[in-house]
């Protein structure tokens, strides 16, 4: 009997596709870990990171290889990179700041690299899934601990309104990139996310956190649209009656501080949560009348509140130094002007146009995939932004740039648009 030993040309081969399984494992604990650390610890996407860098530099040639396969996509997500560091540094110019003004918006390199990363290494799209679920209800474990040692609202190790961002893009990952048949975990998961959305005691979060349940209703494979409609209606009115019956839920979502806010800030008392975010406002649409092309810079919102006499002293003010507008749009506004609000639309408007394409040729029949979760991820981001600026945190940008580039990169694999590529 002759043994059969591999030829000399197949040494390398054989060694090569070891290394890329190697590679892929290591890619997938990246993306497990992406989405399970994220809010569950201190620095959270660390371990994603030298995932992603380790494996970059190990199998440099794979994602080489890769490049073209990425097609429009990967220029996309290139050119839009490009524009948010090029118009940061010029504004770090025009105005001599520092650069570590720019320092959030320098993660944007992240987006194109973590989608080319992606779609060269191949990890499977159920391990982001489960990592979303055990950031889930590592995060509601944090949040209870925190609310039982006595603390007001749950922050995580971030603050809370940021935690409660975030739990919210994992409920969406759970939801849109469940392998089939696995509701039994889906729905616990959404419980879990909504009670520590609840003890963050975040309102930003509410318009997101409906859209994400109205099309979970609608997406239900009910008998027919009325029925979805009567279970939606249904739903929506058991957790009103839970919330505004329960004292404790009342206080915790900060029902009545929001309508005495309001009340404070008609009598011309703006040192409120509500009334601070609506002086913000005011601040950013004067500061971009007289600003309209430039701005005051990048990272310098607080400059724009000098024009309020209380804030132009040497007394420390709080409100007067949050660093931000609380609003995507003012912010940009305010800091970059007409310019910025360009680029605002783009760094939302591009990843959200490459999802839906690449939805379209998924071949999915359902609402469902990387490339479905990655469309509801951005639309999340703009409705958080409306009381919140996203990109004036390391977390939220950090999360943004590097979630929406995985999910393009898992969607680009799963709609086909490939060529055969070898790892190396």
């Amino acid at each position: 009997m002759t043994l059969l030993h591999p030829t000399r040309p197949e040494l390398p081969a054989l060694a090569d596709a070891s290394r890329a399984r190697r590679l892929g494992g290591v890619a997938e604990f990246g993306v497990f870990a992406l989405a399970a650390f994220v809010v569950a610890m201190p620095s959270g996407l660390l371990p994603f990171g030298l995932c992603l860098l380790g494996t970059s530099v190990l199998g440099w040639r794979t994602l080489r290889q890769s490049v073209p396969g990425m097609g429009v996509n990967l220029r996309a997500l290139c050119w839009l990179t490009a524009a948010v560091l090029l118009m940061a540094l010029w504004s770090v110019l025009l105005f001599e700041h520092g650069l570590k003004d720019v320092d959030n918006r320098s993660r944007f390199v992240v987006l194109p690299w973590a989608a080319l990363w992606v779609y060269a290494m191949q990890p499977r799209v159920i391990w982001l899934w489960r990592g979303a679920l055990v950031g889930i209800f590592a995060a509601l474990v944090l949040a209870c601990l925190q609310v039982a040692r006595g603390d007001a609202r749950a922050e995580g190790w971030t603050n809370a309104i940021v935690l409660a961002d975030v739990v919210l893009v994992l409920m969406v990952l759970v939801v849109f990139c469940r392998p089939r048949g696995r509701w039994v975990w889906v729905v616990p998961a959404l419980v879990a996310g909504c009670v520590t959305i609840v003890l963050t005691g975040s309102r930003g979060v509410w318009p997101a956190l409906l859209c994400l349940l109205v099309i979970v209703a609608m997406g239900a494979r009910w008998r027919d649209g009325r029925t979805r409609l009567l279970i939606l209606a249904a739903v929506a009115a058991i957790g009103a009656t839970i919330v505004l019956t329960v004292p404790a839920l009342t206080h915790q979502m900060r029902i009545g501080e929001l309508q005495s806010d309001m009340q404070r800030y008609e009598d011309g008392d703006v040192d409120s949560s509500a009334g601070a975010r609506l002086e913000r406002l005011q601040v950013a649409y004067a500061t971009f009348q007289e600003h309209p092309w430039t701005g005051v810079g990048v990272g310098h919102f607080d400059d724009a509140m000098k024009r309020l006499p209380v804030c132009d002293t040497t007394q420390w003010v709080e409100r007067c130094h949050l660093g931000h507008a609380h609003n995507d749009l003012a912010e940009w506004a305010a800091t970059q002007g007409v310019l910025g609000i360009a680029l605002l639309m783009a760094v939302y408007g591009v990843p959200l146009w490459l999802l839906v394409r690449l939805y379209r040729r998924s071949g999915q029949t359902r609402f469902r995939g990387p490339a479905a979760a990655g469309i509801v991820v951005v639309v999340s981001y703009v409705l958080c932004g409306m009381t919140q600026s996203m990109f004036a945190h390391q977390v939220t940008a950090s999360f943004y740039v590097s979630i929406v580039g995985t999910l393009i990169g898992l969607a680009t694999r799963e709609a086909g648009n490939l060529q055969p590529v070898r790892r190396g």
